[in-house]
């Protein structure tokens, strides 16, 4: 499942516990890919509205990635993709598809997808991945898996100091229901549901700043014996 040449750092976590800017410091420091798993599920959410799918009705979702062409790409150790030959960008994080993406994230098709997707990205080279299933499964045998929580309310403070004036969320409390919502999803769900792996180190990053987590995480790296 894992070329024992290729290294992945796997970064689960709840929406918003930090983890993508955490995953982007990392790969950095280590010269790593970066990959942020939870964009593509948003892609596939983005494409689905805008086609005028109903997010909800798994055979319209899965009619869609079949006949979808969905290509990933790397740019200055950024892997992302395109979908029809296009590139979502910042339309992946309007309010619309991040209510919706939990629908798509919970059809197993989709999952398996793109797990497989994710796993193919190893052949870029080294990865710091960051999502919800990375340790669990996209690469459950990866010796490196961390896993970040925090509070909900900052959770919220955070992905509300995130969001552009065009995504649609008027204030915190609006980003901590619509955070409510995904993470009961997430948990609940029978298609790969949100846990800690196997192994994984949790993380309260709460009090921390995301480079105070990156700094630890690359310190536990090294004393692991990688060159970082």
């Amino acid at each position: 499942m894992l070329n024992n040449e290729v290294i992945v750092v796997a970064i689960d976590g709840p929406s918003a516990s930090g983890k993508s800017t955490v995953a982007h410091l990392v790969a950095d420091r280590l010269g790593f890919n970066y990959v942020d798993s939870g964009s593509f599920y948003r892609g596939i959410t983005w494409k689905a509205l805008r086609e005028g799918l109903d997010t909800a009705d798994q055979e319209q979702v899965i009619a869609l990635i079949n006949r979808m062409d969905m290509q990933c790409i790397c740019r200055e150790r950024v892997v992302t993709f395109t979908i029809d030959g296009e590139e979502p960008g910042d339309q992946i994080r309007s309010q619309p598809v991040q209510e919706h993406v939990s629908d798509i994230a919970a059809v197993s098709e989709v999952r398996t997808f793109l797990v497989g997707m994710l796993r193919d990205t190893a052949r870029f080279g080294h990865l710091a991945m960051e999502g919800r299933d990375i340790g669990t499964v996209v690469f459950p045998d990866s010796m490196y898996k961390y896993y970040l929580d925090a509070d909900p309310e900052e959770r919220a403070r955070r992905r509300f100091n995130e969001l552009t004036a065009e995504s649609g969320y008027e204030d915190v409390n609006a980003v901590l229901d619509s955070l409510t919502r995904r993470d009961r999803k997430d948990t609940t769900r029978k298609a790969a549901p949100l846990q800690i792996a196997l192994g994984a180190e949790v993380i309260d990053s709460t009090s921390m700043t995301a480079e105070d987590v990156a700094e630890h995480i690359i310190a536990r790296l090294k004393s692991a014996g990688l060159p970082a």
